[in-house]
């Protein structure tokens, strides 16, 4: 910029553009500062810019004629046809610096020497080329180490270049297993030792296959653990009468866990708790203690219920002579309905003071 006359009103100075990536004048534009004068009214600065191409332009024009840098949105513009996993790869590999543009020559040369090998030992190279997935099987196909777009091949009738591609099935089917028995100390400070099943089956064929070396044993791994995570957190009552609400509680840890995976846990159960010998045998005794006391609490209400029942048929039989004989002939009634041959005859006890000796009747009376 050159020298500002500060005598003048209007003061102009030139500023000459650098090429920097060959752009025009338009690329200098800046905004143009206000200098006022300490005795005088405000002086406004205009700076006219002279840009590489011998064009003039003032501050305010080269400001009007900008159009705003639009950077293009990778992230949010995946390329058709291509999974979210190899959009993510992608730009993975593009944060990294690596080539965004995608196989070089080399691969287009391998591409091309093996396409016209099979055409040269066509029909033979038909075996080694149409491959065949079950209905519930997918394939996800490989081309020199890179995701072949269009997602996962199946069912049915696939075909690969023998040379260039590599493939691997993926079980669409719910698979089931056995969590081993975990010891397990609840919450209480009593160690248990605690056995589930657990059922998943693959949502996602290339997120199985791309996010994780072993789908099934990662799942396996972290179904034991989260058995033992959970079962941590409750009492041994809680584990003995909520196994529901623990297996809820699992198969929600492990789903989410495993999505990333492409894996999707349907269900898990708890098969078995199984104590201490010395527990069991504590537990046994102080519920046949239990069991014991609430029988003899029974008998006692019972023995009270027909105390009180028999008082009142005594009140009643004794207001009716004549009821003590009707009850009488109604137990011989059912005594000879079972045919027995012994028949007891009671006798009042009036009958009986006339055999017995004055004194000891006496003695009885007081």
């Amino acid at each position: 910029m050159g020298p500002i006359d500060p005598e003048g009103s209007d003061t102009k100075a030139i500023v000459t553009g650098s090429p920097s990536s060959g752009s025009s004048s338009s690329n200098m534009a800046a905004s143009a500062p206000v200098m006022t004068r300490s005795d005088e009214r405000p002086v406004v600065t205009t700076i006219t810019i002279t840009g590489v191409d011998g064009t003039h332009q003032t501050n305010d024009e080269a400001a009007a004629s900008l159009v705003p840098l639009q950077m293009p949105d990778v992230a949010h513009s995946p390329p058709s046809g291509y999974s979210s996993v190899y959009v993510t790869n992608r730009m993975h590999n593009i944060q990294l610096g690596a080539d965004p543009g995608g196989p070089g020559i080399c691969a287009f040369i391998l591409t091309l020497f093996s396409f016209l090998l099979i055409l040269a030992t066509f029909p033979l190279s038909l075996c080694f080329s149409v491959k065949v997935v079950q209905e519930y099987e997918r394939a996800v196909i490989f081309r020199l180490g890179r995701l072949l777009k269009g997602g996962a091949r199946g069912p049915g009738i696939f075909f690969i270049v023998p040379c260039i591609d590599t493939y691997r099935k993926v079980d669409l089917r719910t698979v089931s297993f056995d969590v081993p028995p975990q010891e397990v100390l609840s919450r209480d400070s009593v160690t248990v030792s605690v056995d589930a099943v657990v059922y998943y089956r693959v949502k996602n064929p290339i997120m199985a296959t791309n996010n994780v070396e072993d789908y099934s044993h990662s799942t396996r791994l972290l179904a034991a653990t989260t058995l033992r995570n959970v079962l941590g957190t409750k009492n041994l009552a809680e584990i003995l009468s909520e196994r529901e609400t623990i297996s809820h509680t699992m198969q929600s840890s492990l789903d989410e866990a495993t999505d990333p995976w492409g894996v999707k846990v349907e269900r898990v159960e708890i098969k078995d708790v199984r104590l201490p010998v010395q527990l069991q045998r504590a537990m046994a005794a102080e519920a046949e203690a239990a069991r014991e006391a609430r029988a003899k609490v029974i008998a006692a209400e019972g023995e009270q219920k027909a105390s009180r029942a028999l008082r009142d048929a005594a009140e009643v039989i004794a207001e009716s002579p004549a009821a003590l004989q009707l009850r009488y002939l109604q137990t011989l009634n059912t005594i000879s309905a079972e045919k027995n041959s012994t028949i007891i005859f009671p006798l009042p006890i009036d009958i009986l003071k006339h055999f017995i000796k004055p004194g000891k009747v006496d003695k009885y009376d007081l």
